[in-house]
């Protein structure tokens, strides 16, 4: 028997690689200590235990190094470096609206320019593969100031630099190449993205997500006008290098923080994927699943939303195609019936608390007691 356990984390409770063992534990419990071959892969949606689960069993370096933040100060950001020239690099970390001040919170002003001297600085150490997470930052400048950061000169009717923000989109009328652009094109960008928004438009960046980023419903308009006109600046460029490019401002997920995945899709060849996405490819899960007879998943709760897109079920699917048998345990199951009438799982087990409060059974030591007995109990039902 060959089993496959892929739990995501319980926020608060568990890691993934916790719950996993504690799931492997109860299985062997069941099957009295028989040794079916167990495979416990640790997995995350992008979220919480991302990098964990894109770094188990590997040997990896954090590395801090100063950069330009968000206002435009000096900052210290830090990213992952592993042993097979992966780059892992949250764009929060130098961009992030945690960073900003409620009072300085104004994406005219805030800049992407330290994301990219976090890429560069990959680069220097012979990075070629990059998963780069984009989600919470403080900006709206379209990637500018990581373009900036990488090399390319975004010039004004001068011919002068841009400004940081996006008072440099207003500004903006051509792009020259980077003297790393051979170096960036021979790398990989990999960009954990779970938005579809356009670039510009009513569901575009400026929109749709500069508002919580401080901007003004005067800015949103101005910002969202400049974003266009950039974007023809861009298009135009990379339809000169490449006749048949087939991104441009309407592509799915172009709008992402703050229009930072146009600057990816568009300059850096990057492609868009979700995180859950990102960590199946990255830990060979479908390669263990094809092998698979029964492949478990888990997560802190099961509900009516865990069908869109969470990573238990887009596991579950994923083994579906090979017509494994697939077995869910949560701590708790909202709406049991709805979750079985989607007939994703074969079996969905709710952990037993063995009449804690849920404060007690949260506890970490409690909750992987309680995971393993529940498994030793239902396995085999």
């Amino acid at each position: 028997m060959n089993i496959t356990i892929a739990m995501d984390s319980f926020k608060g409770s568990m890691s993934s690689i916790e719950a996993g063992n504690a799931v492997k534990n109860g299985i062997l419990k069941a099957l009295n200590n028989e040794s079916p071959s167990i495979n416990v892969v640790p997995v995350a949606d992008g979220g919480e235990g991302t990098i964990d689960a894109l770094t188990y069993g590997k040997r990896f370096e954090k590395r801090t190094i100063n950069v330009v933040g968000p206002t435009g100060e000096k900052i210290d950001a830090s990213y992952i470096l592993t042993d097979d020239n992966f780059a892992i690099i949250e764009m929060a970390e130098a961009a992030g609206l945690p960073l900003v001040p409620k009072e300085l919170r104004n994406p005219l002003n805030t800049t992407t320019y330290g994301v990219g001297e976090l890429i560069k600085d990959a680069i220097n150490n012979g990075c070629k593969h990059f998963i780069i997470g984009i989600g919470g930052s403080a900006t709206n400048d379209c990637g500018i100031g990581m373009l900036q950061a990488l090399g390319y000169k975004i010039a004004d009717k001068n011919g002068d630099d841009v400004p940081f923000g996006a008072k440099g989109l207003e500004v903006a009328v051509s792009i020259s190449d980077s003297p790393l652009s051979s170096t960036l094109h021979g790398c990989d960008f990999t960009i954990a993205c779970d938005v579809d928004n356009p670039l510009t438009g009513e569901r575009g960046c400026s929109k749709i997500f500069a508002p919580q980023k401080g901007a003004t419903p005067e800015m949103v308009e101005q910002m969202d006008g400049w974003m266009n006109a950039f974007a023809s600046v861009v298009e135009q460029f990379c339809k000169e290098k490449d006749s048949e490019f087939q991104f441009n401002r309407t592509t799915p997920g172009s709008g992402a923080a703050g229009g930072i995945g146009f600057a990816f899709l568009m300059m850096l060849r990057g492609k868009l994927m979700s995180g859950a996405q990102i960590v199946i490819r990255e830990t060979k899960l479908e390669e263990h699943i094809k092998a698979s007879d029964i492949v478990i998943v888990g997560e802190g709760k099961l509900d009516a939303q865990s069908t869109m897109g969470k990573i238990p079920v887009t596991i579950a699917k994923l083994a579906r195609n090979y017509g494994k048998k697939v077995i869910a345990y949560a701590g708790l199951i909202e709406d049991k019936s709805a979750i079985e009438k989607t007939a994703i799982f074969d079996g969905a087990f709710e952990i037993d608390r063995k009449g804690m409060s849920l404060d007690e059974a949260m506890i970490t030591e409690n909750s992987v007691s309680n995971l393993t007995e529940t498994v030793a109990k239902t396995f085999l039902a």
